[in-house]
């Protein structure tokens, strides 16, 4: 409730602005608001839902990410046409402030989660320090899977308009009209992921397996980003609708894992260290592309440099973050007596 308050108030702020420095600060709160949204979502999934059905509501709840983005464009057209920019903003953060009011009604917490019967290690949990949490093992691979992955979302998310004007040479109307489909790709795959997940648990996997099998299978596909620039634009399209369906398969069991692995004390300090990770790598790697294509680079190099990071990031996940399992609470006295 509080994280969807500082976004929806810091949204509506910005149509207030009469400088850039007044538009730079209220980005930076924004984004602020933004981050916090997935850690509090993967600890409301944790606290009501068991681990079968863990994958598939986060695998919803990326989704939603998708349909904003299709359903955004249009709607804000609509307000600019008739009201102008600084109304997207007021209307957008007074739809934020509904949402606030409806959660602070509607929304009740769950103690009685049957996944908290392991009170001794929920009480450990709740002494750990943050950095003890941040120098577990399995943290550590998170949050650096993350922050591999992220850095070729946030580059396909962001880059894909330009790169359309720039290699393909598409007009605006061309980019209105055909990006849209990647998007709705990445839809799809976080609802499929989080399904396929959770129907391998149903059926009595271990939910190490059920978790990395899928992750393992998005890693293999994301190499298909590599041939956009080689291919005619429809298959281009294709290509990357493939690696945005990956990605986001990828991206809500990434965020599932926290749910799986920690108390519910540890959650969300856990969630928002994998998104950190996420939104430092495409930061960083944001910067680096920018440098390289304004070097000479073409955009040949950087679809090959993307198409490896989830391989490397799966790889980072199995071998460093060790087993997906319920921490136990001879982990947690371990890190206790290492403090």
């Amino acid at each position: 409730l509080l994280i969807m308050l500082w976004w929806s108030v810091a949204c509506m702020l910005h149509g207030f602005a009469t400088t850039f420095a007044w538009l730079l600060v209220m980005r930076f709160l924004l984004g602020m608001g933004e981050g916090g949204a997935f850690p509090a979502a993967t600890r409301v999934v944790a606290e009501w839902l068991a681990p079968q059905e863990r994958a598939t509501a986060m695998g919803f709840i990326n989704a939603g990410t998708a349909v904003g983005a299709l359903l955004a464009p249009p709607l804000i057209g609509l307000v600019l046409i008739y009201n102008g920019w600084r109304a997207v903003f007021f209307s957008s953060g007074a739809i934020g402030l509904v949402w606030v009011l409806w959660w602070a009604i509607l929304y009740r917490g769950n103690t009685s989660r049957a996944t908290e019967a392991l009170v001794e290690a929920r009480q450990l949990a709740e002494r750990l320090t943050f950095r003890e949490i941040a120098s577990l093992r399995s943290v550590q691979g998170l949050v650096f899977a993350k922050f591999m992955s992220d850095s070729a979302w946030y580059f396909m998310l962001f880059w894909l308009p330009k790169y359309l004007y720039d290699a393909r040479n598409f007009d605006i109307k061309q980019v209105s009209y055909y990006a849209w489909i990647p998007y709705a790709a990445s839809g799809i795959g976080s609802f499929i992921g989080g399904w396929c997940s959770s129907r391998l648990l149903r059926s009595g996997r271990s939910l190490n397996l059920a978790r990395k099998l899928v992750l393992g299978i998005n890693a293999a596909m994301m190499p298909a980003v590599m041939l956009v620039p080689h291919v005619p634009v429809s298959y281009a399209l294709a290509l990357f609708s493939i690696a945005f369906f990956a990605q986001q398969s990828w991206s809500g069991l990434i965020m599932t894992i926290p749910a799986d692995v920690f108390p519910l004390s540890a959650v969300g300090t856990v969630s928002g260290l994998v998104g950190f990770g996420g939104s430092i790598g495409g930061a960083i790697f944001g910067l680096i592309a920018g440098a390289l294509l304004g070097h000479g680079f073409s955009y040949s190099v950087l679809f090959a440099t993307i198409g490896t990071f989830h391989l490397i990031g799966f790889l980072v996940l199995v071998y460093v973050g060790g087993k997906i399992q319920p921490l136990r609470t001879e982990d947690l006295r371990e890190i206790e007596s290492h403090a």
